[in-house]
């Protein structure tokens, strides 16, 4: 919340001095942090339902991804602002216009002061309360796997990255009178907020879409099965339900049919592993081979 305080307020600053001092630099930072309010309100509000409803029943494997779906919206919020950033640039290149060195210079240092205290804040910086139930463990425990919470800090960053890319054109431009500079900050800083969107968009599809974990985790899972007796995996599912948080479904045949919790405690090493379906079947036939 105070990161988005801090963020709004900036952005208020910095887009009305982008049009008062006529840099694009300026502005463009100003809107960058504009759509970033709304990306970390999204970040922020994924962190509330998530909590609020990480009991309820109708959520049959809790709400996990509630995470990467807040992760996937700021994404796709960085990929419009660096559209705009771009187009905006390309205009600024084509039409350059008068600026204001002093003033935009010292209201993009403190546009790069406001974003670097937000990025020591969300990256660990502000104390956070301690919760017991699986939720609060997935969101404030395991940080780094956080997708949403990943979103707002990379929002943050973006943000600082292009503060820094005005105060570097500003210079340029207030000493060597190199104007263009202004609009080629503008696109460079579009050029390298896509990159990152573009990342984020991948990570956060592969677990909305239930994609499997690397082959090497597959591996282990279907190794830890079936170096006991003589058990042979027929089907394997796994997916991410949330940040560290893993769904498994194994059927599985053999001679020696055990109780499930048998075969759930043989992946006891996988903490990752949350929901274990296990589905025994007796081979009656020699030999019994997996699919």
């Amino acid at each position: 919340r105070l990161v988005v305080l801090l963020t709004a307020c900036m952005m208020v600053i910095e887009i009305t001095a982008g049009y008062l001092f006529g840099s694009m630099a300026l502005l463009a930072d100003g809107w960058h942090m504009g759509t970033h309010v709304a990306a970390l309100a999204i970040s922020l509000f994924a962190y509330r339902y998530a909590r609020q409803h990480a009991d309820n029943p109708a959520y049959s494997f809790g709400t996990g991804k509630v995470s990467a779906l807040g992760g996937f919206s700021s994404a796709v919020a960085l990929a419009l602002v660096a559209v705009l950033m771009g187009l905006e640039s390309v205009h600024r290149l084509l039409f350059p216009q008068t600026i204001q060195f002093n003033q935009a210079i010292l209201v993009a240092v403190i546009g790069l002061v406001v974003n670097l205290l937000s990025a020591w804040l969300l990256h660990g910086g502000a104390p956070h309360s301690h919760h017991h139930n699986e939720a609060a463990h997935d969101y404030h425990h395991h940080h780094h796997h956080d997708h949403n919470l990943r979103a707002a800090y990379l929002h943050v960053i973006a943000d600082a990255l292009t503060s820094v890319l005005a105060i570097i054109a500003l210079f340029t431009g207030k000493y060597f009178d190199w104007l263009w500079m202004d609009a080629c900050m503008g696109l460079v800083g579009a050029a390298l907020i896509t990159r990152w969107g573009y990342g984020l968009l991948k990570e956060t599809s592969r677990v909305l879409l239930d994609s499997a974990p690397d082959e090497n985790t597959l591996a282990q899972i279907g190794q830890a099965i079936e170096s006991d007796a003589d058990n042979r995996i027929t089907d394997l599912h796994v997916w991410r339900l949330g940040p560290r948080s893993y769904g498994v479904i194994i059927s599985l045949v053999t001679h020696q049919p055990r109780d499930p919790q048998h075969y759930k405690a043989l992946l006891a090493g996988f903490d990752e592993l949350r929901h274990i379906t296990i589905e025994v079947n007796h081979c009656e036939h020699e030999p019994c081979v997996g699919n």
